[in-house]
């Protein structure tokens, strides 16, 4: 195929707006999947995206269309992970296109994630179809949605806008020829050194890491022997080819293609999103730009319900394709052994979590939290501390820093009091802001702590979906940080330690002691539940007893008998038995519960 019958775009869209409804059609259209092999959302393979409505791994898909005058095109179509936690692996996929289609539904309108992809496609300097979705519903506002369009990008103008419904297939043959039309073919020097992009990544237990590339210098051959400039990692192709949506196997990849590549190499930490690809010798000297290691933004405890070994054997195939999961070993004196895991965010915590339980595992997670970095007195060496329990004592801590994060909020204008509100509630400190029309675009700086658990579906709800959200690391900074042990029955629950600023200790443990008490399986006798900061505690609370105290209860009884009676609960108070204490996931909902 001659390059410049090349077309490599991607679809990005709010969710729920029909991006992978959509790719089906377009993919029925062209023949690209037949009748037989057609599903819905063909391209979410994974059980999670499906339930969800979001995409979590990109996939690819060469197409082959033919037009009025015979002349063929090949539309390479890359889809692009759709939750904010995927932001990264989101900006390599649109890297590795020449245009993108705005996919926006006719009946919701310009939604939070439409603009946060929008503004990652403008800042590649990528160009846009606008497309607007669901045009058969009765509750269409296409008019609307093409002004609410315009307001976000006036260049939007210069292109026809185009009504499909993805459902039934409507507009979508107008759509294709749009695609050939407007998006423009891919540039590069096919006699340059190979200079490749890898936007995605999977492991197969028997062929090692697939990478998907695309060529924007030179040419890929099989058998090469190619070097992964992040890493330094040497190897050999095993075997290049396309997705139809399957792989199927080709001899070479040239300028302006997208495909996979068979490394061979049997484990992930080589193999990043982001890296550029070029040969082992006379390649390339400078990488292509914006690689990233991915870092954890989040930990957490998960621990076995049942069978240990289990857990190690799932999270070890789950961690083969998914790099940035960061999983070491963990021993809790209330929960015994497990995992400590890290996380992009919350929602993938949750991905990882479901997709255990396809497994068929029970786990108990327990409160995520963020890393912080730590300076003992008698050292000035910072330590970066990824579990509570862990945390040295007070005394001997000179000063907690925690990361901080650079938000940046579009939000319609008339939600900027809110907005700006709820940044202020997390600690924000504001920096900057801008007016783009009827849309307001307001820089923060924020711990990340504040933002890592539900501060998006926050910032959603409180815009009606209409505002979106960008964060970038932002080192760390020193801040008046304690941490809260909780006491069950005089034991210390290492597993419920969590950090939190100090002036937000004494309400925090007053509603989490409550709290507890309503979770906290009870026991024939009272146990008490206390909040402790710094040796002091700050509340307490008993959990009832599961059976009327004989001492209290109004009755007359001998003395004796009532004495006897509270002996025994007093031994039972004083022998806080670490090996005794149940629990269950409800109580770390309990926690994480707080922290929304």
């Amino acid at each position: 195929m001659k390059e410049k019958n090349i077309r490599n775009f991607a679809i990005i869209s709010h969710i729920d707006h029909g991006k992978s409804t959509l790719s089906d059609r377009l993919m029925e259209i062209m023949g690209t999947v037949n009748q037989r092999e057609s599903a819905p959302q063909l391209l979410d393979s994974l059980a999670v995206e499906q339930e969800h409505g979001v995409t979590v791994k990109a996939r690819t898909v060469q197409n082959i269309y033919e037009d009025s005058n015979g002349e063929k095109y090949q539309l390479n179509l890359i889809d692009t992970p759709g939750h904010v936690d995927f932001n990264y692996e989101v900006s390599k996929s649109l890297a590795a296109t020449d245009g993108v289609l705005l996919l926006v539904d006719a009946t919701q309108g310009v939604q939070a994630q439409t603009v946060a992809n929008w503004r990652l496609a403008h800042d590649l300097g990528l160009p846009m179809l606008p497309v607007i979705n669901k045009v058969d519903s009765p509750n269409a506002k296409i008019a609307v949605v093409k002004q609410e369009l315009l307001d976000l990008d006036a260049s939007l103008s210069q292109r026809p806008f185009y009504e499909v419904s993805a459902k039934t297939g409507q507009g979508v043959a107008a759509l294709i020829e749009g695609i050939v039309k407007y998006l423009p073919a891919p540039e590069g020097d096919e006699n340059a050194p190979l200079k490749a992009l890898v936007y995605d990544s999977e492991f197969d237990p028997y062929l090692g890491v697939i990478v998907q590339v695309r060529i924007f210098d030179g040419k890929l051959n099989k058998n090469s022997k190619l070097e992964l400039m992040a890493s330094n990692r040497i190897f050999k192709a095993k075997e290049i080819g396309v997705y139809q949506p399957a792989r199927l196997p080709v001899k070479e990849l040239v300028v302006g293609k997208v495909g996979y590549l068979i490394t061979g190499i049997k484990g992930t930490a080589d193999v990043n999103v982001g890296d550029t690809i070029t040969t082992a010798t006379a390649g390339i000297q400078q990488a292509l730009p914006g690689f990233e290691k991915q870092q954890p933004l989040v930990y957490a405890g998960f621990f076995p319900q049942d069978d240990y070994q289990l857990l190690k054997e799932a999270l070890q195939k789950i961690a083969l394709n998914d790099s940035s999961l960061a999983i070491s070993e963990e021993n809790s004196t209330a929960m015994g052994p497990g995992f400590r895991i890290g996380f992009l965010g919350i929602f993938h915590l949750k991905i990882i979590q479901e997709r255990l339980e396809e497994y068929g595992l029970k786990v108990i997670v327990t409160s995520p939290n963020v890393p912080y970095e730590v300076r003992l007195k008698d050292s000035q060496e910072a330590r970066i501390i990824t579990n509570p329990a862990h945390f040295p004592s007070f005394e001997k801590i000179e000063n907690i820093a925690e990361p901080m994060m650079t938000a940046v909020i579009d939000s319609p204008a008339e939600n900027l009091d809110r907005v700006m509100q709820l940044a202020e509630q997390h600690r924000g400190t504001f920096q900057d802001m801008d007016n783009e029309g009827n849309r307001v675009r307001v820089n923060y700086r924020l711990p990340l702590a504040e933002i890592a658990y539900d501060f998006y579906n926050q910032l959603k709800s409180i815009s009606h979906g209409y505002a979106s959200l960008q964060t970038k690391p932002d080192g760390y900074e020193v801040s008046d940080l304690v941490k809260v042990e909780i006491h069950i029955n005089y034991a210390k629950v290492d597993a419920l330690s969590f950090i939190t600023h100090r002036s937000k200790a004494a309400v925090l443990t007053q509603k989490l002691v409550h709290e507890l008490k309503m979770t906290i399986p009870r026991r024939l006798y009272p146990m008490p539940v206390q909040a402790v900061v710094e040796g002091e505690v700050l509340a307490r609370i008993d959990v009832p007893p599961l059976r009327k105290n004989a001492a209290v209860n109004g009755e007359q009884r001998s003395i004796s008998k009532k004495q006897a009676l509270l002996r025994r609960q007093n031994v039972n108070k004083r022998t806080a038995a670490h090996s005794d204490i149940e629990l269950p996931q409800a109580v770390f909902n309990t926690l994480l519960a707080l922290k929304d």
